[in-house]
């Protein structure tokens, strides 16, 4: 009979090495607390170079990989935060998981990603009944829907969530109806008579704040609010509806409920032969890679790292309260303020050019 090596324990410096080797293990082998292993396995950079190489060395001989989901700090805790996520393929929630995987890992967590899909009460709750194991805490992203009541939150474990709008667990957004009423403003200060909306999809709640910031913006100055047109936040959308928002020439200004939809916006106005400020002017949201457009585009900067930083933050403040070495007694939601980075595609209209004369080529005015 034959046996696998993985089954059979050798001696290597005098510690068994086995598949099953623990942080605890590494950490007997080379003199170190098992968060000194955990800062190594995570790149954390407050580790001297002696005390690392020694932390690698009994990794190495001991076969350890580290397993995110498994892996426990000393006095029992996890050093594993759990994120759940969706519309991974989305740029706003890439920045956001990103900005959250670094955070946790500066302070001495590794991620466990769960997709949950759609994003749907239902694939959520799943996800989140799937994550909660081996945790010490949960970062969920935002449903996009107002059914966030539906969510089933494990009790005793500490969670918050990526929304803006206040709820019954610590969280962390944007201002969505701040940053649109920034860019109606905007696009009235220069002279439109109004601004049309091209908005996400009619059931996405932050489609819904930044349409309720774009009526605001609009009533407080007395202008009528045209009906606004739903894309589903794709480039193509915002093609299609550009082209019937082209044709028309009482558009002189539109605001986007995100760059993705306004690049299509701008192809479609483009094609047309209206001008990009002249004729219309447009501001998107999100401003991710909105200077690479043609024409550089307007938009409302989303702070994602600042996002994903204070996730982590109120997360751990909640995980060491646990310890004793903080206390969080109320529920808090905090607010990232909107910043609109002003561009191109909503500069001032433009005077007509003068046809310079042939003779006077050269010539410094």
């Amino acid at each position: 009979m034959t046996h696998d090596v993985q089954d059979q324990p050798s001696r290597r410096g005098g510690v068994s090495w086995s598949q099953g080797a623990t942080a605890r293990d590494v950490a007997a082998l080379a003199g170190v607390s098992t968060q000194t292993v955990s800062r190594v396995a995570n790149g954390a950079q407050n580790v001297s170079p002696d005390t690392r190489q020694r932390v690698q060395d009994a990794m190495a001989t001991l076969g350890y990989a580290p397993n995110a989901a498994a892996r426990m700090l000393k006095a029992g805790r996890s050093d594993t935060i759990g994120v759940v996520a969706h519309h991974l393929s989305r740029t706003g929630e890439a920045h956001i998981v990103e900005a959250v995987c670094s955070t946790a890992r500066s302070r001495g967590y590794n991620i466990l990603l769960t997709d949950a899909g759609s994003g749907s009460v239902e694939e959520t709750n799943h996800a989140i009944l799937q994550s909660r194991r081996g945790v010490a805490g949960l970062v969920v992203l935002g449903l996009e829907t107002r059914e966030v009541e539906r969510l089933r939150f494990p009790r005793n474990l500490p969670l918050v969530m990526a929304d803006s709008r206040p709820l019954s667990v610590p969280g962390v957004g944007f201002d969505q109806v701040g940053g649109a009423r920034l860019a109606v403003e905007h696009l009235l200060g220069l002279g439109r008579r109004t601004v049309h909306l091209v908005a996400g999809p009619l059931e996405s709640v932050q489609s819904q704040q930044r349409e309720a910031g774009w009526r605001e913006a609009l009533a407080a100055a007395g202008r009528p609010a045209p009906q606004p047109m739903y894309g589903d936040w794709s480039p193509a959308s915002g093609y299609r509806i550009g082209k019937e928002l082209a044709g028309d020439p009482a558009v002189e200004a539109i605001f986007v409920g995100n760059d993705e939809m306004a690049s299509g916006v701008l192809r479609a106005l483009h094609e047309a032969g209206r001008r990009i400020p002249d004729d219309v002017a447009v501001v998107g949201f999100d401003d991710i890679s909105a200077e690479c457009l043609w024409p550089p585009l307007t938009s409302v900067h989303q702070d994602f790292r600042a996002v994903g930083e204070g996730l982590v933050q109120l997360l751990v403040e909640q995980i060491e309260g646990r310890d004793g070495s903080r206390h969080v007694t109320a529920v808090q939601s905090r607010l990232v303020p909107a910043r609109l980075v002003v561009r191109e595609s909503s500069a001032a209209r433009r005077q007509p050019s003068m046809v310079p004369d042939p003779s006077r080529r050269g010539e410094v005015a």
